[in-house]
């Protein structure tokens, strides 16, 4: 059985009434684990387990052909875009992409590397971060 992340919202919540708001983080996240280790059927999901999406922030000053060539380089490296937001406010541009990499041949590190390239290029910035650093710091 996996749980949802508001399940595990709940759960947290449910102890932190338990034990009191003077108790430390570290006790309340053991307390936690231990409540949903007691559930039935559950487990833990191995540390290996991923979403193989990652999270790409990008933002400079504007000009043509920085989608364009970011894109290009995600399409080289076989990932698939699954969602893109793009904002120009003046200057600037931001971009915020969704993407999986699970069928690429390069790893995340690889990836990162490349567009780290492609960023020097075009004299902007761009982030990758694997979405489960995004699930993980928000969970507890």
């Amino acid at each position: 059985m996996k749980l949802s992340e508001n399940e595990i919202r709940k759960i947290t919540y449910e102890t932190i009434e338990e034990l009191g708001t003077n108790v430390s983080q570290e006790v309340i996240k053991e307390a936690v684990r231990k409540k949903i280790e007691s559930m039935d059927n559950f487990t833990f999901a191995k540390n290996n387990e991923s979403s193989g999406r990652v999270i790409l922030t990008s933002f400079g000053l504007n000009k043509p052909g920085i989608v364009a060539a970011i894109t290009t380089a995600l399409g080289n490296f076989n990932c698939d875009i699954q969602d893109l937001s793009q904002r120009i406010i003046g200057d600037f541009f931001t971009i915020i992409m969704i993407i999986d990499i699970s069928t690429s041949q390069k790893d995340l590190k690889e990836i990162q590397d490349e567009m780290r390239k492609t960023a020097e290029e075009l004299n902007i910035k761009i982030y990758l971060q694997h979405e489960d650093v995004f699930r993980f710091m928000h969970r507890i």
